[in-house]
């Protein structure tokens, strides 16, 4: 590769939500668990898994991540936003994914049709009248004849849609009736915890759930410097430090902050500390305006109030907190709990909280 070449690059980093990163740095354990499941199926608990997560911590970029590795290893993959007509986009997307031809006939959707290398497929008379449920029976069935199953992937889960409540208790039917089907779902904290302690949903209890946390500063550096050198160019070892730092640990800002160091850098080949500066400057308002923002909007001033007596940096007791609001123990394990769910705060030992979002003390004492 030339010097001209190599200054001239695409930038590597995708500062977009669900955009899959070149390295899905801290995840590799439970893709790793993950592909096992596709590999193997059968009654593997975590074909029915759920990713749990505040903004910015890679949620969508996992699904889609997986969805791939799935398609890849001859499933057949509907993704899906939880919203209102989720259940027709899904269907939908399971002809879509598992036909080159759909037919105009009115009595069969698909003839004739091939999925991958999997075969040949047709759907036989499925009813217009007939229910969501059934209608999937049909498709899966024919999928099964293929030697392939169904993976229904589901993002920003919303329990106070009946559609979502639909899909997860007819999935509670296809497990029953051993179907090769996987369903995989991702969402902010307090709207999972909302879809689990419901009555018809209950089961989902039973699934596993991955918490997406923060990535470990040596992952956060072995990833970033990958990033940067598959692009083209390199960075110093104070620069890729410093960039740790400014990251946090948190998936989004590692993109922003890439993303901004890189095109600091422009044509040069080596992303310097002054580089890694300027961007960090730049992703720390991208985040603030795109992540914090947003999640103090949803916040109640007793939320508010319980994160204000935080320290800035670092940890803070459950007495601390008590003390600094003249509150009794009661009112602390309330928004305790109200922000955990929220995937605000994290309590990495009992009765020790800090702020599970990067830059989110200083954001508040900005707000005053």
């Amino acid at each position: 590769m030339s010097a001209a070449t190599a200054y001239n690059q695409m930038n590597p980093f995708t500062p977009m939500f669900g955009k899959v990163p070149a390295y899905m740095a801290g995840r590799e354990l439970i893709i790793e668990n993950m592909v096992q499941a596709f590999d193997v199926a059968g009654s593997n608990p975590d074909l029915c898994s759920i990713f749990v997560g505040a903004r910015g911590t890679g949620k969508t970029a996992l699904l889609t991540y997986l969805g791939h590795r799935a398609e890849q290893m001859g499933w057949v993959v509907a993704s899906a936003t939880a919203s209102n007509g989720m259940l027709d986009d899904i269907e939908q997307r399971v002809r879509a994914s598992s036909a080159h031809l759909i037919s105009a006939a009115s009595s069969k959707k698909l003839a004739g049709a091939s999925i991958a290398s999997l075969g040949g497929i047709s759907w036989e008379n499925i009813e217009p009248s007939a229910n969501w449920r059934s209608r999937l029976n049909l498709i899966l069935d024919q999928l099964n004849e293929a030697n392939t199953g169904l993976v229904i992937s589901v993002d920003e889960i919303d329990p106070s849609i009946p559609e979502m409540v639909e899909l997860v208790t007819t999935y509670q039917h296809f497990v029953r009736e051993n179907r090769k089907v996987a369903l995989i779902m991702a969402g902010l904290p307090y709207k999972v915890s909302a879809l689990l302690s419901g009555k018809t949903t209950s089961f989902l209890r039973r699934a596993a759930r991955h918490n997406l946390g923060s990535i470990p500063d040596y992952e956060v550096k072995e990833a970033f410097r990958l990033t940067v050198e598959d692009g083209g160019k390199r960075i110093d070892d104070d620069a890729l430090d410093l960039a740790a730092s400014a990251i946090g640990g948190f998936p989004f800002m590692f993109q922003l902050v890439g993303y901004r160091s890189w095109n600091a850098a422009r044509k040069e080949r080596i992303i310097s500390v002054e580089h890694v500066r300027q961007g960090s400057q730049i992703a720390k308002e991208e985040f603030d305006s795109r992540v914090l923002e947003a999640t103090y909007a949803e916040l109640s001033k007793g939320d508010i109030s319980f994160l204000q007596t935080m320290n800035e940096e670092g940890e803070t007791s459950r007495a601390e907190v008590a003390e600094r609001a003249g509150k009794k123990p009661a009112w602390v394990s309330t928004y305790k709990k109200r922000l955990l769910e929220a995937g605000v705060i994290e309590e990495p030992s009992p009765g020790v909280f800090e702020y599970a979002l990067p830059g989110m003390g200083e954001y508040l004492q900005n707000r005053g």
